[in-house]
């Protein structure tokens, strides 16, 4: 499967405006969640046969996380805006149970000890790039760059979770959907609380029209 982040360097260019200090702000870490007990929950469920595809996810996602990490650190640091900080904050989670899965399987770790805003996959390198030097511009920049990481990341897992079999991925990528459609609904508050406006990118419309016009889901990680 041809993953949808190796053709956003072309994409990238329509980036856009983003959103403002008070409606959506007061995004929580996803329900105050437990590492220690959500790698206790990936590691209980069964290690099964890896295919090539699982493998390769699994790399691709362990950086796609740490890039929306990376770049709401980056772009609180720009703007001070506190959804940045909260979501970042449930990315690393995001990013935590990726890795318990790498190890769970003895795959190599992508990030290692790789700093803010390096990686080793190429896309994603040249994507957050782009994505901080548009979410620079302004603060509606910022929040939109914000939605359309969401957008992006929702897409990927869902392609993902069509190809995947073992117990635990499929647990795994389920609850970082389920946290990207969460924060998507937070950023798009924001970029209309900042009178922007957002068109789905990636997934397609109509399911990013039934994502913001449901409620925030509870549960997740």
């Amino acid at each position: 499967m041809k993953n949808k982040v190796l053709q956003l360097g072309l994409l990238a260019g329509a980036l856009f405006f983003l959103g403002s200090c008070n409606k959506n702000e007061e995004v929580s870490l996803e329900d105050n969640i437990d590492q220690a007990q959500v790698n206790s929950q990936i590691n209980n469920l069964p290690k099964e046969t890896l295919s090539t595809i699982e493998k390769s996810s699994l790399l691709v996602m362990r950086e796609e996380e740490k890039l929306a990490r990376d770049v709401y650190i980056t772009l609180f640091r720009k703007w001070n805006l506190k959804v940045f900080n909260n979501i970042s904050n449930s990315e690393q989670t995001h990013t935590n149970a990726v890795l318990a899965l790498l190890q769970k399987y003895d795959i190599a770790d992508p990030v290692g000890n790789n700093e803010i805003g390096v990686f080793e996959n190429e896309p994603l390198q040249e994507l957050y790039d782009k994505l901080v030097a548009q979410g620079s511009v302004s603060l509606l920049e910022g929040v939109k760059v914000g939605a359309t990481v969401e957008d992006l990341d929702i897409f990927d897992l869902e392609e993902y979770l069509k190809v995947v079999d073992n117990q635990d991925i499929i647990y795994v990528y389920q609850n970082l959907t389920k946290g990207s459609r969460n924060h998507l609904r937070s950023f798009y508050g924001q970029v209309l609380s900042q009178n922007g406006t957002y068109e789905a990118q990636f997934i397609s419309q109509s399911e990013f029209d039934a994502v913001i016009n449901s409620a925030r889901e509870t549960g997740s990680w």
